[in-house]
């Protein structure tokens, strides 16, 4: 995760920020007054103030009233989505790495009252229950180098919103706008990732609520997107010319099907899990497969993911994006902890796309500092190998690591990096399960020099098919 902003060595903070609002906010102020209005506020929300609203923002500012921090988000003209687009850019140049994964997902924002832009009562995972709130939905980028940050975000409005005209008015709702679905909302994200000729990524990832989108799946294969996109147990689809459903068709594998395969680092050390895969037929000109992972500690728990590329791709790779989901809840820990994602106090709809992008900006400062400065051109040497595995120290036979790299650039860690748990022991390998058949389309990376004899790469199994026939899945 990002630094916080006490864990920041203040070396160098202010040449980053004046460089980062120069390029990414300070273009779209025509006057003075907002522009300088707009830094006060970032300033305000990278600060170690407890509450980030218009008071304490103004007060921090040296005003004596609020007057100029609403004016800066309800009046001021200003476009928030200028702001955005140019700080994509920035994520571009500063994070993209051609292994980068988007991940789709919705936050709530707990409000009072009925007159905030699509506020009503709803179910938020935030809270874990039905309660008056907003809900956004957001956009992040993480990099193989486990740096992330929030690149965009859309402000979810109910369907009953769009049945009173006049609320829609009194919240400042653009005349044009129309009702859409999260998974809408997502894929409009989604695709302004993809028509950035800057951006380079690979995969989007998502929760079950978005991967259970039949539309937003096709949507994406029609782009040519890579995903691995959670999806509910009964998700349906074909083997062997019959119906039948994800559980089911994991439940009749063996144990030498699953792998034991770390999908990332955690906030304890790395995630191990035990992981199978069922090949099925190309779709749309997609290489198709469902992924599963059970908990090694209560084996019926089990997630099911929904995956498709352009290209043969191996079971680490798979692995590495289905766990790249669970940084956009670092972004949303860090945005709301640490810049205020969610102290803003206003109303009308450009208001809270004002508040939420300055926030990413915010958030964006202190992922670019944990970062390091940006690679000189000179030192990207991606020979377009695949990620490799981990080659530190002998594997058991079928425990699987990867190794989360870059293109080969130097990066420098933050605070934040050099301060994770220690990791835990490495979990037990199940019993050693017969020599599979390598896979022939995954290519594995040389090992980095080091000063032990390197030792052999695992092997990596084919997915498992039905005897009968390749899997087709039911759109």
């Amino acid at each position: 995760m990002p630094p916080t902003v006490e864990e920041i060595d203040p070396a160098g903070w202010a040449d980053e920020f004046d460089e980062l609002f120069a390029q990414v906010v300070a273009p779209f102020f025509g006057r003075r007054e907002p522009r300088v209005r707009a830094r006060s506020y970032l300033l305000g929300l990278l600060s170690g103030l407890e509450r980030k609203t218009g008071w304490s923002l103004a007060e921090f500012a040296g005003d004596a009233r609020p007057d100029g921090m609403q004016r800066l988000l309800n009046h001021a003209r200003w476009d928030a989505d200028q702001v955005r687009d140019a700080l994509r850019w920035q994520v571009a140049e500063r994070l993209g790495d051609s292994g980068g994964v988007l991940v789709v997902d919705d936050t709530g924002f707990e409000k009072k009252g009925r007159r905030s832009a699509g506020v009503q009562r709803q179910y938020t995972g935030t809270a874990g229950k039905i309660t008056n709130c907003q809900i956004g939905v957001f956009c992040s980028y993480a990099n193989p180098d486990r740096q992330r940050v929030l690149i965009d975000r859309e402000l979810y409005l109910p369907e009953s919103w769009f049945a009173d005209p006049g609320r829609l008015v009194d919240a400042g709702v653009p005349e044009h706008t129309r009702f859409a679905t999260k998974p809408e909302l997502a894929w409009k994200m989604i695709e302004r990732a993809a028509d950035d000729p800057l951006l380079v990524f690979g995969w989007v990832t998502g929760d079950e609520a978005y991967g259970d989108n039949t539309a937003l799946r096709q949507r994406c294969a029609g782009r040519g997107v890579n995903y691995v996109f959670a999806v509910s147990c009964d998700h349906p689809l074909v083997l062997g010319g019959a119906r039948t459903r994800a559980d089911a068709a994991f439940a009749d594998l063996g144990q030498a099907a699953w792998q034991r395969v770390s999908c990332g680092d955690g906030a304890k050390g790395r995630r191990w899990y035990d992981w199978a895969w069922i090949g099925l037929d190309e779709h749309e000109g997609q290489h198709q497969w469902m992924l599963a992972r059970r908990s090694i500690s209560d084996p019926t728990d089990l997630a099911f993911y929904r995956c498709a590329a352009n290209r043969p791709v191996g079971l680490p790779e798979l692995v590495r994006v289905a766990g790249s989901r669970w940084s956009v809840e670092e972004c949303f820990q860090a945005t709301k902890n640490e810049v205020g994602l969610d102290h803003y106090q206003v109303r009308k709809h450009t208001a809270w796309y004002r508040h939420i992008t300055l926030a990413m900006v915010a958030h964006a400062h202190l992922a670019f500092l944990a970062a390091g400065p940006p690679p000189d051109p000179g030192t990207d040497t991606d020979d377009g190998e695949a990620d490799d595995l981990a080659t530190q120290g002998a594997r058991p036979p079928g425990t699987i690591a990867f190794q989360q790299r870059g293109r080969g650039r130097t990066r420098h860690a933050g605070p934040a990096h050099r301060q994770r748990d220690p990791p835990p022991a490495r979990p037990p390998s199940p019993a050693p399960a017969p020599t599979p058949t390598p896979n022939p389309l995954v290519t594995l990376a040389t090992p980095p020099p080091s000063p032990r004899p390197p030792q052999p790469l695992p092997t990596t199994t084919t997915p498992h098919r039905s005897l009968n026939a390749a899997g087709v899945l039911a759109w």
